[in-house]
């Protein structure tokens, strides 16, 4: 859509330097979300922590990769859906969860649904949840706390799915194996 740079340290504005070394100490590699979003120091400061701060939520890591992969899906991410596919199987999440969540279908697992199902709707409504929907929720088994790193994990994606439909992210080479095809986009009224 807009062209972006995929920066590398070498060309990043010097605020975005150490972040992109950030990436390449956690991943081994800068993957293309954060080189595109180094040209905005302040973008990618802000992606790395609120990303460090949902990883130390009260959500576990199965728990996570269903905020994220839900999210992606419904924002309709291609560069995201495929990236957090290769997250989720390095961090264990069974198969069955991470074909159900690409394919926008129903969990396995009752609690992981409910989970979904409200972070669905949280984003569905802009955070205008009905009072019975947090009530399922929370009788799932979690707490006001999981909601609100529910919402952590909302902005997070926010930040990286919008980006990617404005940049046109190209997936990264080890992601590839994971493509995803984004659903049509409906039409505006």
């Amino acid at each position: 859509m807009t062209d972006f740079t995929l920066h590398t340290p070498e060309s990043a504005p010097e605020g975005s330097q150490p972040f992109l070394e950030n990436s390449l100490n956690g991943f081994g590699f800068i993957p293309n979300l954060h080189a595109v979003m180094a040209e905005s120091p302040a973008t990618l400061e802000a992606y790395q922590t609120i990303g460090g701060l949902f990883s130390r939520s009260s959500l576990n890591a199965v728990e996570q990769n269903v905020v994220w992969l839900t999210i992606n899906v419904e924002h309709n991410c291609h560069y995201c859906v495929p990236a957090h596919t290769g997250i989720a199987h390095m961090q264990n999440v069974p198969e069955d969860v991470i074909s159900a969540l690409r394919e926008n279908r129903e969990l396995p697992d009752a609690k992981l649904e409910a989970l979904r199902q409200f972070t669905l709707s949280s984003l569905r409504n802009r955070g205008v949840v009905e009072k019975a929907e947090v009530e399922v929720f929370l009788a799932a088994g979690y707490t006001r706390a999981n909601l609100l790193d529910v919402v952590l994990g909302l902005s997070h994606k926010v930040l990286s799915n919008y980006l990617n439909h404005f940049a046109d992210t190209p997936v990264d080479e080890r992601f590839q194996q994971f493509d995803w095809t984004p659903r049509e986009p409906v039409a505006a009224e």
